[in-house]
């Protein structure tokens, strides 16, 4: 989850809806309620949850760790394969406006011409 969290796309995506949640719930005073109140049933289910979970992940911990390095590896291949997830969402949302426009053009000379 970590090795997830840190790569740029996922990091830099989470960022941006946190920074709309936060503004949201500014703008909004009703909707900050509601968020309000969902933050905290939230908070109290991951609170029981945990207590609850725990002897449980306790046992399961070797599997959890095998898994958790398989994982690790498929995640290195995937980056290796898929460089976009190295890059923030601002740079593949500007890369792809300038893609976008530099086809239209060279459509609109291919018309012309």
């Amino acid at each position: 989850v970590k090795q997830v969290a840190n790569l740029s796309l996922v990091s830099s995506a989470c960022d941006v809806v946190s920074t709309a949640y936060a503004s949201t719930k500014e703008s909004h005073p009703y909707i900050r309620s509601v968020c309000d109140a969902a933050e905290k049933g939230v908070k109290s289910i991951t609170e029981a949850t945990a207590s609850r979970v725990q002897p449980v992940l306790t046992t399961l911990e070797p599997h959890v760790a095998a898994a958790s390095e398989f994982a690790s590896k498929g995640l290195d291949k995937l980056g290796e394969k898929l460089p976009l997830l190295q890059k923030p969402v601002e740079q593949i949302i500007s890369e792809t406006k300038e893609l976008v426009s530099s086809r239209v053009a060279d459509a609109k000379d291919a018309v012309s011409s």
